[in-house]
């Protein structure tokens, strides 16, 4: 008898996958001899963490055990800085793990088989598009305004019966704008009340216009609205990955249900304890940055760089069909941003020195912008 065996197509994922688009890290420096490279692609914190944070990190000795599944002590000592109950606070594997706990809990397929849509502006955080189709749900995107913002008109206007959420980035990544307390509460007013709406602050601590939106007192207001905090950024803790959604019991209870286990390890909350224990040193340095922003923000105006009002620790340069010259220009500085192909580079405040020299490769290459 003769063995016939029996023959498969290989092992394909979901449809949807396919279709997904790539996320792309910002990639290290060029070494170009005789320049310090610099990373200014990935709007990291240049400081990286305190010293006594650091000292917090190096006292972890129990990496053989599982950590506080929904990191209670963290979740108790934050409480207070944002003037919030500790259960409303639900911590994930930074911003974007704690926004795909909320993608899961809120946003998917059916089982009439329809998809929830998500509305989000666009160009705005690139994991978007791919969290919302991860979940299953159709993403709509709806393009900035000229000057970078979101078009909050048109974004309510999408608004249809299957819309399930919808993500606002404040300040937006990666053009820099902020959204105002009127323009969010005016917007809100034209949103049921049985659509989640995600205020996405990564990077709040780094705004200062008093115009600006207040996703703590948001949400406080509001039943439907979460908002998206991280300890990436302005804290230097992108490593360790972890981040937290604020909202009402009524939409914390079901995020719990989905929330991944052990998302952040116990490393990573006394990290962020120790943090929050010297809040004043932490935001001293984004001071620092701050300053620096505004620093080169006016060196590029004077230059007569046309750029969007940026409230976070990076500017956008709409370069347009130039964006990759930019990026290749900017490798031979041994400089790294982050170039969206075809419409602009997102540049991160970094050190003095790669400031500078960032300027300095404006000042030259000013006619990159009007080309």
């Amino acid at each position: 008898m003769t063995d016939n065996p029996v023959t498969h197509d290989p092992v394909q994922p979901r449809p949807v996958v396919a279709r997904l688009p790539k996320y792309a890290a910002g990639k290290p420096p060029v070494e170009v001899p005789g320049l310090t490279p610099y990373k200014l692609a990935s709007n990291e914190n240049p400081f990286g963490p305190l010293d006594e944070v650091r000292a917090a990190i190096a006292a972890q000795l129990g990496t053989n055990r599982y950590p506080d599944t929904v990191s209670t002590e963290l979740c108790a000592r934050l409480a207070p800085v944002l003037g919030i109950p500790a259960a409303d606070i639900v911590t994930g594997a930074g911003s974007l793990g704690a926004l795909t706990q909320i993608l899961a809990t809120f946003a998917g397929q059916n089982e009439d088989g329809v998809q929830d849509e998500v509305i989000f502006a666009w160009r705005s955080f690139e994991a978007y598009p791919i969290v919302v189709q991860s979940a299953g749900a159709l993403p709509v995107q709806i393009p900035l305004l000229e000057d970078g913002r979101h078009d909050l008109d048109t974004m309510a206007e999408a608004i249809n019966e299957n819309t399930s959420v919808i993500l606002l980035c404040t300040p937006n990544n990666p053009t820099g704008p902020i959204l105002t307390q009127q323009e969010v509460d005016d917007f809100i007013a034209r949103v049921p009340k049985n659509v989640l709406i995600v205020l996405d602050e990564a990077y709040t601590e780094f705004v200062r216009d008093p115009a600006a939106v207040d996703g703590i007192k948001t949400y406080k207001q509001h039943q439907n609205v979460v908002v998206l905090r991280t300890f990436s950024k302005a804290h230097g803790l992108a490593n360790l990955r972890i981040g937290y959604s604020v909202s009402q019991p009524e939409i914390t209870s079901y995020i719990r249900l989905v929330a991944t286990p052990f998302a952040v390890s116990t490393v990573a909350q006394q990290a962020a304890i120790a943090s929050l224990e010297n809040l004043d040193k932490v935001m001293e340095r984004v001071d620092t940055i701050v300053a620096e922003r505004e620093r080169v923000v006016t060196a590029l105006k004077d230059l007569g760089w046309n750029i969007p009002a940026t409230e976070a620790n990076f500017v956008w340069l709409p370069l347009g069909e130039t964006t990759t010259q930019f990026v290749e220009l900017a490798d031979q500085q041994a400089l790294s941003v982050r170039g969206f192909a075809g419409e602009g580079v997102r540049v991160s405040i970094g050190e003095v020195e790669a400031n500078n020299r960032f300027i300095e490769l404006c000042r030259a290459n000013s006619g990159l912008l009007s080309s």
